[in-house]
This record gives structure tokens, sequence and C-alpha cells, in this order.
């Protein structure tokens, strides 16, 4: 594998260099023991979020093409579109074939969204991502942005944030869906990844803003799971936020299917590899 790394990575380096290496070496490895061709990996969780503890996993992902024959095939629905494996060492990577990712985009899947935005890429083509990226405006439906982030922000709540003593992390995973939500209704388009402009939508709320800071600053020198007690003014306005959204129900926003844009895409990608251009 090439060292094929953004300039973007470059500029926001917040991995540790032996690290990096190291995840750039499990991806070389990955392409070698599979034969594809990886054509986009980043950093997808707490990290790239901004809210990443000491002990926090490395959670890569990335997007990965095969030769042109493995997709004619009758039974491709029947062959495995994923590459998983083990936590090794705080290093969480698997990815996902091109086709499916397509796929999932068309559904305007949060994830692959967020990935196409993560500020820390380890593999960047300088093709795939960046028309990806091109199409976002006309795919990504706000609609089921809404819908995927409240009823993450929901699950969280109801299921830790409820009591006197709480796990720090799971507040950040209440509030940066709540924010994103917020994102999406102001302005109808994808919600960035991350979290320090989210809460640029409440920075006037000072007591708030406050507390946030005050948790933010804790988290990033915390263990993954340590307890803090409950922050009032935090609960108050995630309390204030799923009662707004409680009878959400939302309509489309009308963007097309784009199918034709993104068989465009996957042939171009494909077309791409076999002449050895990745």
């Amino acid at each position: 594998m090439n060292d094929r790394v953004s300039e973007l990575a470059e500029s926001k380096q917040v991995i540790d260099t032996k690290i990096r290496k190291e995840i750039l070496r499990r991806i070389a490895a990955a392409e070698k023991e599979h034969d594809i061709k990886v054509i986009y990996a980043v950093e997808s969780g707490s990290r790239a979020w901004g809210f990443s503890s000491p002990n926090s996993d490395y959670d890569v992902r990335f997007i990965y093409v095969r030769k042109k024959d493995w997709y004619l095939s009758i039974d491709l629905e029947d062959r495995r579109d994923v590459i998983e494996y083990p936590i090794v060492d705080e290093i969480d990577i698997n990815g996902w074939d091109l086709r499916k990712a397509l796929n999932l985009f068309w559904k305007s899947n949060p994830a692959f969204i967020e990935w196409l935005q993560s500020p820390i890429i380890y593999v960047d083509d300088g093709y795939f991502a960046q028309r990806a990226r091109e199409l976002m405006p006309a795919i990504a439906s706000s609609h089921k942005g809404i819908h995927h982030y409240l009823h993450m922000a929901k699950g969280n709540f109801r299921g830790y944030l409820q009591r006197d003593l709480v796990p720090l992390k799971k507040y950040f995973y209440v509030l940066r869906p709540l924010l994103a939500i917020q994102w999406l209704e102001k302005y109808d388009n994808p919600a960035p990844i991350e979290f320090d402009q989210l809460r640029q939508l409440v920075a006037e709320q000072t007591p708030l803003d406050e507390a946030i800071t005050a948790l933010l600053e804790r988290k990033r020198v915390s263990l993954e799971k340590e307890y803090a007690p409950a922050v009032p003014v935090i609960n108050e306005f995630i309390e204030s936020e799923l009662l707004r959204h409680e009878h959400y129900v939302g309509s489309n926003n009308g963007r097309e299917a784009q199918f034709e844009s993104l068989n465009l895409l996957f042939k171009a990608v494909l077309e791409r590899n076999e002449a050895n251009l990745l």
C-alpha cells in the first residue's frame, strides 16, 4: 500500500506517530490478506469527535474496493462485504466494501456521512471521498439524520444518565446527537463530526456552555469508564431537547435518490482500480 495520507490528516494530526504507523501497517496487511485496495480510512470514534480519553480505542474505519470480476457474480449478494478484526492494543479496525458503502450512503447512513467528515484521515486516494462529499448535499437526508440522532440520544440518556452518578462519556453520547439535531434543523445539511463545532450552537447559553467546557476538560484527562456526579444544567438541557422532540415525525426533505450519481461513482472507482490509478 502506498502511503496515501491526505494533507488534511497531516494538518490535524492528533494521533501518536507510532500508533499511526501501526494502523497503516494493519491496513496494508488487510489489503494483502483480502486482495483489496483501501481507498479511504479514517478515525471514527471519540478521537474524531474531539472528546477522547487517554485510553480510548482507536476506531479505524475504511472503505475498500475489489477487482471488477469479484462484483460480476451471480452470488454477489451472498458474498461478505465487510472486513472485521478483533480489537488489539486498543486499535479497533474494520471496513466496508465500496458497494456496501455507497448503498448505505444512498440511505443517508449517518456513520458513513460522518466518516466523510472525519478530521483524522489515514488513507485517501484523492478521488473517492472527494466525489462522495460533493454528492452529500443531494443525498444526505436531514429527516433520516434526526431520527438516527434522536434514537441515539434517547437510548443513552435513559440507559445511563438518570441517576446521581453517571458514566462521564455518556454525557457526550447524548449531547453530541442532540446538538447534531439542532444543526440539521438550522442548516439542513450534514452535521459536522467534531464536537467543538456542534457546541457553538449553544455557546451563548453561558451556564450550559461553561458546564460543557468543564465536563469536556475532565473527560479528556479521565479514563474511559470514569463516573461523575450528574450535572443539573446539562440534564435540564437534555431533558428539554428530548421533550421538544418527543413526538417528532418530520418529513423527508425531498432530495432525489441519486442512484445514477452513485452508480457512476461506483463504476469510476472500479475503473481507476483496474487501471492501477489508486
